[in-house]
């Protein structure tokens, strides 16, 4: 897609929704909404989608994209990026630092705390003063750590940025990804261990970002451990199973039942779409999802 398409040409783009969909959805009401330029709403799930997924897209025309689909989010922006989105009225509903965000490179290991610990300091101000909530945070691999050093060692890296989170209203949002297929060695990959460290923390403003394909692959009983776990939840990504693709019924979940038992908690965050679109209009895959998590 050109670099400088219109705004016209992007809206042109999303209304024409029965272009090449045909057959690759089987799920009806998505397909009945798909014809439409917005999606009708219930109210009961916030919505965003992650950055990376509508790469192809600049920034501006995602914008344009979401907010003529119906909702009015973006995942996983920097600081430098947020005055596109706020031109266009769009929140950042889970933020980045301006460093490399490396998960890999985390707080479970003390040799990137001073780089990690500056990054987070400068940038919940920053937040603070956009109104933004969440900012993300990663444990790392693990390297032959065992878990109960590494939980110590985001406890003390942690210890030392959240008394500027909480003066700052901004929560420090843990992600939980699978070791097993997608992110090897990496150390908060069970729900269980970030709750955990959640408990140990003790802090309103330290929570889990619940990745719902990645713990699908590392665990299963996502819909239990939402349940059982949701004080410790902050956010949640979803994803096609297996391959990380749409959340139709070509994949392993049924995700309006993960919808219902979400909104049952009491849980008034965000849900980010965090899936790579393999529609030929790729956002008709977004609208789809939006449709179907829409419970």
């Amino acid at each position: 897609m050109s670099q400088k398409k219109s705004r016209r040409e992007i809206i042109k783009n999303i209304a024409l929704s029965a272009v090449g969909i045909g057959a690759a959805s089987s799920i009806a009401f998505a397909e009945k909404n798909i014809i439409q330029n917005k999606v009708s709403l219930k109210g009961n799930i916030n919505h965003s989608v992650s950055r990376w997924t509508f790469g192809y897209l600049t920034l501006d025309e995602l914008c344009v994209a979401v907010k003529e689909i119906g909702f009015h989010a973006i995942d996983l922006t920097k600081p430098n990026e947020w005055p596109t989105m706020q031109k266009h009225g769009v929140y950042a509903s889970m933020c980045y630092t301006s460093g490399d965000n490396n998960l890999n490179k985390g707080l479970n290991n003390p040799i990137y705390h001073d780089q990690l610990i500056k990054e987070y300091l400068e940038t919940i101000p920053i937040m603070a003063k956009a109104g933004y909530k969440n900012l993300i945070c990663f444990t790392g691999q693990g390297k032959g750590m065992d878990d109960e050093t590494g939980m110590k060692n985001c406890m003390n890296a942690l210890s030392k940025i959240l008394p500027v989170a909480e003066k700052n209203g901004v929560t420090m949002v843990m992600e939980l990804l699978n070791s097993k297929i997608d992110h090897k060695d990496y150390m908060c990959d069970h729900v269980e261990w970030g709750a955990e460290l959640c408990k140990r923390i003790s802090s309103e403003n330290f929570k889990l970002l619940f990745d719902i394909y990645h713990m699908q692959i590392q665990e299963g009983d996502i819909i239990r451990n939402i349940r059982d776990y949701h004080q410790y939840i902050a956010h949640y990504h979803t994803g096609g199973i297996p391959g990380r693709h749409e959340i139709n019924n070509s994949q392993e979940l049924y995700y309006p039942a993960v919808m219902k038992a979400i909104v049952e908690t009491g849980y008034k965050g965000y849900v980010a779409q965090e899936f790579s679109p393999t529609y030929p209009n790729k956002l008709d895959s977004l609208r789809e999802a939006i449709s179907i998590c829409d419970v």
